[in-house]
């Protein structure tokens, strides 16, 4: 046990000699990284001018401003379930085209998800209505016959079965299945807006 302990302590302090070797540029890095964090996040909750802070830093970090920046306002893309969430797309992506310095590209990405979005909302809506229906009939149905089953034929009771557990259970496993197509596009479309100077 304490060998284990002392090559853990062993690991630890080569990790901290290895710090002192660190060239400016990975210091730049830790340092600036999270503070373009900090200004995505004012940027969505505050309403703040993301342009104009980061242009309050030197010319030497605001790539490490913008690259922590860009990480907040990417993994702030999701499908637009409800209408927070359209909200904030629509301001992440926004944020992220301010900073980018190419824009066509942004444009031709944001194109890709724009569509996404819209085949979520209309074929999907319809997808996953289907779907519910689906899967409400069949469980009724189960539900139904395992009642008659035990209680003979005087069983006529009707089952509310979008209050059963396990019909909630079903849907989101379900929901989950038909939302994972969509995705997986939508997290290509983030990486690549991710790789965009």
């Amino acid at each position: 046990m304490d060998d284990i302990i002392k090559s853990a302590l062993e690991i630890a302090m080569e990790k901290v000699e290895k710090l002192d070797e660190a060239t400016d540029e990975e210091r730049l890095k830790w340092r600036y990284r999270p503070q373009g964090e900090e200004l995505a996040v004012k940027y969505l909750n505050e309403d703040s001018d993301l342009l104009l802070d980061v242009s309050e830093y030197a010319e030497n970090v605001k790539k490490y401003l913008i690259g922590g920046a860009t990480g907040i306002l990417v993994r702030n893309i999701s499908l637009p379930k409800n209408d927070v969430a359209k909200k904030a797309n629509h301001r992440s992506m926004d944020g992220l085209k301010l900073l980018k310095n190419d824009k066509v590209e942004v444009e031709n990405i944001y194109s890709k998800i724009r569509y996404l979005f819209t085949h979520y909302e209309e074929q999907g809506k319809q997808q996953r209505e289907e779907a519910y229906q689906s899967l409400k009939a069949d469980l009724t149905a189960k539900i139904q016959q395992a009642m008659q089953q035990q209680m003979g034929q005087l069983m006529s009771t009707k089952i509310d079965v979008e209050k059963q557990p396990q019909f909630q259970q079903e849907w989101r496993k379900l929901q989950t299945q038909l939302d994972s197509a969509y995705i997986n596009h939508l997290n290509e479309c983030k990486r690549e807006l991710s790789d965009i100077e």
